[in-house]
């Protein structure tokens, strides 16, 4: 029996990668042969030897193709299990964005209507609601009430001489019936009494003066609403016409939109417009007008809202955006899911031959609810991966599962 050669098992080892398996069986083929070829020529001839080495042939044919095998396996594993959606027409809403600021709807300037009078009493502070009529403030009367009573007496004295002129008056007409009167006698007495008719009025106009300074002592509320500004300070002395309250009609707010030139030709008077205030208030409201001319350095037009109440958080002066609704159209939408964001462009992947994804740039614009609307880059069969698109690349092998029952609801425009 001749020499034995020795076998070396290192290489079946299970954790070698493919590659080296493949070699290692490559050598132990080609070992293999030639001592088949050895056997042939006669160089061995142990029976056993033999049985030996048909063993060894068996275990590099099975560890060959075992070692095959899971290199297939392994290139032929999915990236991932995905679930595919349609692209599909929805009807979604049209809508011109903007930005600008509320305001109240107007306000009204509320201040002093007599000269020199002290504030005596200040009922109301900013943010306070009033009524229509409610008083406000009150300012020092005692002089005023003074100044009336004399109007009074005045008025008496002023009714009292025009009763004597009118008496006056009455005898000369008699008298001069008479002949006891000359015209000139009678025409004096006449004049007296128009004089005294003309001091009554008079003093009659001088009470009307001071019962209404009377009543200006008492700050009114000339409209409902809210407070906005106070500068009314007890125990000052007001001149006519000084600020001291500030009013918000009705507390009413408006959104003052800017939009451009381009812009106005789409709204129309009466638009819904959904405002968002920099609170986080939504609201709700309507064009009411169009600014007739641009600013002449924004190059700007102010589009007037009126907003509907609750007004919630939302106050005069802060900033809010918002989208004017300009009706309806008809669009391709996916689901939001679907998309992939990578270096400030949008990416779906579709599925591609042997089930591997293709990477497909689009351009997206509205959405409603949890769909978004694609522009550009998809027709209407496309198929896109409905989820688990950022952990996706082009090329990647997916395997494709049914989308369970109710997976992606029709969008409702809202």
């Amino acid at each position: 029996m001749g020499p034995r050669m020795p076998i070396h098992w290192g290489s079946c080892r299970g954790r070698q990668s493919g590659r080296v398996r493949s070699m290692d069986f490559g050598r132990s083929i080609g070992w293999a042969l030639r001592m088949g070829l050895v056997l042939r020529m006669g160089f061995v001839r142990s029976e056993g030897f033999v049985v030996r080495m048909g063993l060894v042939l068996g275990v590099a044919l099975a560890l060959g193709l075992s070692s095959s095998g899971s290199v297939q396996a392994q290139v032929a594993k999915p990236a991932l299990t995905v679930t595919l959606a349609s692209v599909r027409q929805e009807t979604l809403p049209l809508q011109l964005a903007a930005n600008g600021s509320l305001a109240a709807w107007q306000e009204s300037v509320i201040g002093a209507q007599v000269n020199g009078l002290r504030l005596t009493e200040v009922r109301v502070d900013v943010g306070d609601r009033v009524r229509k009529g409610e008083r406000l403030a009150l300012l020092q009367s005692d002089t005023v009430r003074a100044e009336l009573a004399q109007a009074e007496g005045a008025l008496g004295e002023a009714r009292a001489n025009l009763e004597e002129a009118q008496a006056q008056a009455n005898r000369a007409r008699s008298l001069q019936a008479q002949g006891f009167f000359s015209s000139a006698q009678l025409t004096q007495s006449l004049a007296a009494e128009a004089a005294a008719r003309a001091r009554l009025q008079s003093a009659q106009a001088a009470l009307t003066l001071q019962t209404v300074r009377l009543a200006q002592t008492e700050i009114l509320a000339p409209d409902a609403g809210v407070i906005s500004a106070r500068s009314a300070s007890l125990g000052s002395v007001v001149n006519a016409g000084s600020e001291l309250f500030r009013l918000i009609r009705q507390g009413r707010l408006e959104w003052r939109a800017e939009v451009t030139a381009s812009e106005i030709e789409r709204i129309a008077i009466g638009a819904k417009v959904r405002v968002t205030a920099a609170s986080g208030a939504q609201l709700m409201g309507r064009v009411r007008m169009i600014a007739p001319a641009l600013d002449p350095q924004t190059r700007n037009a102010l589009v007037y809202v009126d907003l509907e109440a609750p007004l919630g958080s939302a106050r005069a002066g802060m900033f809010a955006r918002g989208e004017i609704f300009l009706g309806n159209n008809q669009a391709w939408t996916i689901p939001q899911t679907a998309v992939a964001v990578r270096d400030g462009f949008s990416y779906v992947y579709c599925l591609g031959p042997e089930q591997r994804v293709v990477q497909t740039k689009i351009q997206t614009g509205r959405r409603i609810g949890d769909r978004i609307e694609v522009t550009t880059g998809l027709d209407e069969t496309a198929r896109v991966v409905s989820s688990g698109a950022a952990f996706l690349n082009h090329g990647d092998l997916v395997r494709v599962v049914p989308a369970s029952v109710g997976e992606n609801p029709p969008a409702v425009a809202r």
